[in-house]
């Protein structure tokens, strides 16, 4: 046979199944473009030069594995799809006389070329669009945009490599199928529909059962730790119940629309319901895939767009000051006067400190909150995680000072104020110390920025006797002989200075105090500006992640519509015809293709949009590990992208609902493949 035949039947193929093969190509040439974009931007030089970039750099890989793995996982599923339609075609040839070693070849031939169209349009596409991207990164993370062009070599052979792999597994798996298949079965392969299915009470029961023990989890954690635990078993619940309630479920309410005659016995309802019905597996499976991919953009974006549009609230809850110092002392015996005179002398030998600084003294232990106070006994940590907490002391001296307030206490009294923890008890003790009878529950203290991002809650307990009160826990020590209770002097202030005077500043005061290590276990200076550039870079690089692999799973939804709604169209073409020629109009077509798909297609979005809220107080608990407390930026952020995304999701609707109905109204059947 001459060997320029196959590639000729392999073009023609392509072009008569163009309606299958644009999309197919489209969607592999956008994903090869994203993955293309993340691998330059990790070798980007305006990138590697800045400060922090070290932060994004560790980023973006997590993104590119993301969209590798993904990348291959749907271009599988849409290959499989192709295959199933272009199965008559093959079949057809292999009829006519032409073995499958032949059918093999033209199958090669498609694959490479939809290899190597998919993959050269795509880097193209990625080397046009990447300054854009770049540019988009830097005005994110606040940085000045760099004009030098940049095309990275590394990145291109790492895409080559990666989805020419991604394609010759494509291209073995099509040719284990024909090799595999009767010719019979490759000719009727896109003929055959799914059986008449039952309504699955058990599996629908089951998915039920699943979906709310997830949204059970999502309510009832309270703590951010807990939330971290138990999110990715919520996912896999969510995903699992997802599927179940689609396939199963997705039957039962064909059922239950048949056994309604009023509903059932239209001419608008009669077709669409019993056709859905013969083909709810496969049909149910795309449902779920699309409910999943809507869910996954809409926590995406909602969640890393509150992030970084709360950036600055953020910072100023984790930097109260433009210059914040904790210095951890090696004993108890080191917080004294004299001691915290040594250190602030050294401090103000690099900078002055100014009328109004503010300073504390603290001690710091973990343990578990427990119904009246904290045990630092952690053996039960492990059970007990969500009750893993940490307490903070400060003498009433301290507190009124800082505070300007003149609050008073008797000699077993405190007060307490507690950051993400609520304190119940009548009384507060530490270890198997004297109860102390808690006075008044604080609504406020003072700025504690550690606090604030501790993944754990905190309790600042305010004593008149600093020393009485912490005597109990004075002896305990860790495992490896270190005491239990931290103490710190704590220093903050603010200058009127700009962003590199005080990052300058804060690296002054750090060398000021390196010399006394002797006393020092641990310290940190750290400035708001500086802490300002790590949190743009962190929560700038998340949100252009959040919208890369947003655009990724979006085209991968709506191409999951597309060839849903083409298969069904052709499908359904021969039984559409048959009903025009028993008298049912266009109209009466037109109104049923409505009723078929607005029955099933919104479903994805609606469950979308409840799985987004019963995750919201999950996702609310994560955010705050971010150190992010404002929760009417997130519900605004959550309702915006979800409105967002059903205007989009609605035109998509629209789009795919009018190709199904050319499809089936013309009752071209599968011949126009």
């Amino acid at each position: 046979m001459n060997m320029h035949l196959y590639p000729k039947l392999a073009l023609d193929g392509m072009r008569k199944n163009k309606r299958l093969y644009i999309p197919y190509i489209f969607m592999g040439s956008i994903m090869v473009m994203m993955f293309y974009i993340v691998a330059a931007l990790i070798e980007s030089p305006a990138l590697l030069e800045m400060s922090g970039g070290s932060i994004i750099q560790s980023v973006l890989p997590l993104g590119l594995g993301v969209i590798g793995i993904f990348s291959l996982l749907f271009l599988f599923y849409t290959n499989a799809f192709i295959l199933r339609q272009r199965g008559h075609e093959f079949g057809l040839y292999n009829v006519l006389g032409m073995d499958k070693r032949h059918i093999s070849r033209i199958i090669l031939w498609e694959s490479l070329m939809v290899a190597c169209i998919a993959t050269g349009a795509g880097l193209l596409l990625g080397i046009a669009l990447f300054k854009f991207a770049e540019a988009a990164v830097l005005d994110l993370l606040h940085v000045e945009v760099s004009y030098a062009f940049h095309i990275g070599t590394q990145a291109l052979l790492k895409t080559a490599v990666v989805f020419g792999g991604i394609y010759l597994l494509l291209s073995l798996r099509a040719l284990f199928k024909v090799l595999a298949s009767k010719p019979l079965e490759l000719l009727h392969a896109s003929r055959v529909g799914e059986k008449p299915a039952k309504a699955n009470w058990a599996v629908a029961i089951l998915g039920l059962v699943l979906l709310g023990f997830a949204y059970f989890l999502a309510i009832k954690v309270k703590e951010p730790l807990s939330a971290l635990l138990w999110f990715f078993v919520a996912v896999i619940l969510v995903v699992i119940a997802t599927y179940l309630l689609f396939i199963a479920g997705s039957v039962t309410l064909c059922r239950l629309l048949q056994k309604n005659k009023k509903y059932y016995y239209r001419p608008n309802h009669f077709v669409s319901v019993s056709s859905m019905a013969y083909r709810m597996k496969r049909n149910g499976a795309g449902l779920a895939s699309i409910c999943i991919l809507a869910t996954m953009v809409l926590v995406m974006l909602s969640s890393t767009a509150s992030l970084y549009i709360g950036a600055e609230d953020t910072l100023k809850e984790r930097y109260p000051y433009a210059i914040n110092m904790r210095v951890v002392l090696d004993a108890y015996e080191d917080l004294n006067d004299e001691q915290i005179a040594v250190l602030r002398q050294a401090t103000e030998k690099a900078v002055e400190l100014p009328q109004d600084a503010v300073e504390y003294r603290l001690g710091e232990i973990s343990g578990l909150l427990t119904g009246s106070g904290l045990d630092p006994n952690m053996d039960q940590a492990l059970y007990s995680y969500d009750a893993v907490g940490t307490a903070q002391v400060i003498s009433l001296a301290d507190f009124n000072r800082v505070t300007g307030q003149t609050k008073t206490l008797a000699a077993d009294e405190c007060l307490l104020y507690g950051v993400r923890y609520e304190h119940k008890a009548q009384t507060f003790s530490l270890a198997d110390g004297k109860p102390y009878a808690v006075k008044e529950v604080l609504r406020e203290a003072f700025d504690q920025g550690n606090a604030i991002v501790s993944m754990v809650p905190t309790v600042l307990v305010v004593v008149r006797d600093f020393d009485a009160f912490i005597e109990p826990v004075l002896p305990l020590t860790t495992s490896n002989g270190h005491p239990m209770m931290q103490f710190t002097w704590n220093c903050g202030f603010n200058t009127n200075a700009d962003a590199q005077t005080d990052i300058a500043m804060a690296h002054k005061i750090i060398d000021a105090l390196h010399p006394h290590l002797d006393v020092i276990e641990t310290y940190s200076v750290e400035s708001l500006a500086g802490g300002r550039e790590g949190f743009y870079e962190m929560y700038g690089s998340l949100l252009f992640l959040g919208i890369m692999l947003s655009i990724v799973f979006i085209f991968a939804a709506v191409l999951i519509i597309y060839y849903k709604q083409i298969a069904e169209g052709y499908e359904d073409a021969a039984n559409f015809e048959i009903m025009q020629n028993v008298g049912m109009t266009k109209r009466e077509i037109r109104k049923s293709i409505n009723s078929q798909v607005l029955t099933v297609f919104f479903a994805p979005l609606l469950f979308a949009g409840l799985h987004l809220g019963f995750a919201f107080p999950l996702i609310w608990r994560l955010l705050q590990l971010f150190a992010m407390h404002n929760m009417p930026l997130l519900i605004g952020a959550t309702v915006a992208c979800f409105l967002i995304f059903g205007l989009f999701y609605t035109l998509v609707y629209r789009a795919t609902a009018h190709a199904y109905y050319n499809i089936v109204s013309g009752a071209k059947g599968r011949n126009t493949l």
